[in-house]
């Protein structure tokens, strides 16, 4: 399963991430970092990726590790109550 980091990692550099996306450089790194990509970005970064042949980006792609991440968070949360 790909991480959001990994996805990102999918172009030569963030500048170029966030210039396909259209978003501020410092939102792609800060995206970058927290492993993170919000869902309001999620159609361009499909968008994106199709344009760079990066097909195995999709919307299920994207919303799994998701909510794994989600998931695995709150089973954290819960055990360390």
């Amino acid at each position: 399963m790909m991480t959001h980091s990994d996805i990102i990692e999918l172009w030569p550099t963030i500048a170029e991430f966030a210039s396909d996306v259209s978003v501020e450089y410092q939102a792609a790194r800060k995206m970058h970092e927290r492993d993170s990509i919000s869902s309001k970005h999620w159609y361009r970064v499909i968008e994106a990726a199709k344009s760079r042949q990066y097909n195995h980006v999709t919307l299920e792609a994207l919303a799994n590790y998701k909510a794994k991440r989600k998931s695995k968070t709150a089973f954290e949360n819960h055990t360390a109550a």
